[in-house]
């Protein structure tokens, strides 16, 4: 067996390209607004990326660079300015911030019918009532994304997790659940991984170590989602899936890159449509 490897890139394109066009009869077009603090190179890719996918699309994109020796009411400022101005949509926070701020400290207090990745505290109670929030974060909505397109059945399947971050694992997780299938998050202190993830339909690999998901992991046809970005001591970029031996195993299979990455952004543009319209009245 080989693996049918999802585009998903070509997916987030037809997902774009469908948001673009409706945004073309729009008057007044969503403005998206993300904040960006301190130095760090990676996030400095991500941001413009970001920009770059607003802009493509027909959005306003805003982004607020502040130093790295920004201050806590510095930041909680900016993003007040934010959320009082109604021009303003969607707004995103960069991470990871600078070490002397904490995210926990800012990201409840972005408006919950403007936070974009869906972090906000009134957003994911929502989710994880199993209630709709005004924003469900982004990664886990393009992971359920790749499983609509590709018309793959959740309900009564049996699909680990690994990796329990607030970002993708526990989101993802009951939205997998809403979904009826049996979800097992399992993470650092999980014993006998390997035969939890042995007995699975569907294995989402979001633990950010390259390679951390061998072959003999998995069972035979077992669908295999890699959320990892990692970066190996050449620079090349390589997802938490030993790719090379598991895509002789698995049915389906995404890549690093052009897998969930794409997703992840063409979820923060629909998200900010999204918002535009509950915060227009069109919803």
């Amino acid at each position: 067996m080989t693996a049918k490897i999802i585009n998903g890139k070509e997916i987030s394109e037809k997902i774009l390209n469908e948001i673009k066009i409706k945004v073309e009869n729009l008057d007044i077009k969503p403005t998206l607004a993300v904040i960006s603090v301190g130095n760090n190179s990676a996030s400095e890719i991500y941001v413009r990326n970001k920009e770059n996918r607003a802009k493509e699309v027909g959005f306003n994109s805003i982004v607020k660079k502040l130093p790295e020796e920004t201050s806590k009411d510095e930041l909680l400022s900016t993003i007040e300015k934010l959320n009082q101005n109604p021009d303003i949509n969607g707004i995103l926070l960069q991470l990871p911030l600078p070490k002397h701020l904490n995210e926990k400290d800012f990201l409840d207090k972005i408006s919950p019918i403007k936070d974009v990745d869906g972090f906000n505290t009134y957003n994911a109670g929502k989710l994880f009532k199993g209630e709709t929030p005004y924003a469900i974060p982004c990664t886990p909505k393009g992971i359920l994304k790749i499983f609509e397109e590709e018309k793959i059945e959740l309900e009564g399947k049996t699909i680990t997790v690994i990796g329990r971050s607030n970002i993708v694992g526990k989101p993802l997780s009951a939205l997998l659940t809403m979904k009826n299938a049996t979800v097992i998050l399992a993470h650092s202190k999980t014993k006998n991984l390997k035969e939890l993830s042995k007995i699975s339909d569907i294995v989402i690999a979001a633990v950010g170590k390259s390679g951390f998901l061998k072959e003999d992991m998995i069972k035979e046809g077992a669908i295999v989602i890699d959320v990892g970005i990692n970066r190996d001591n050449d620079g090349k970029i390589t997802g938490d899936v030993d790719f090379d031996t598991i895509v002789k195993k698995a049915s389906f299979i995404t890549p690093v890159p052009k897998g969930v990455g794409p997703l992840t952004i063409a979820m923060l543009i629909s998200n900010t449509y999204e918002l535009y319209k509950i915060q227009k009245g069109l919803e």
